[in-house]
């Protein structure tokens, strides 16, 4: 599971017909703090997030997998983050 907070949104006027009705957001990568993890990145949203929220993603292959049919996405955003709890070792 990577971790991301919502920072924007992207619209295409032009774009590959899986991907119509479905949202294109600006996320960056952070880690379990919550301090940023490398460069933004646009990602495919199944799960209806909006800007500061933190979500997980997935990459690659994966990150269709949450589409039905499976969109053309290499990043996809598949659930929203409630709370992150740390345990303590």
């Amino acid at each position: 599971m990577r971790l991301a907070r919502v920072v924007g949104r992207v619209w295409a006027t032009v774009k590959d017909p899986l991907l119509d009705g479905k949202k294109l957001l600006v996320i960056q990568p952070i880690d379990a703090d919550g301090s940023d993890r490398g460069a933004p990145l646009v990602a495919l949203d199944a799960v209806g997030a909006g800007a500061g929220e933190t979500v997980y993603w997935s990459g690659r292959r994966e990150a269709c997998f949450a589409f039905d049919p499976q969109a053309p996405t290499d990043a996809g955003i598949t659930g929203i983050v409630d709370n992150i709890a740390r345990g303590e070792s």
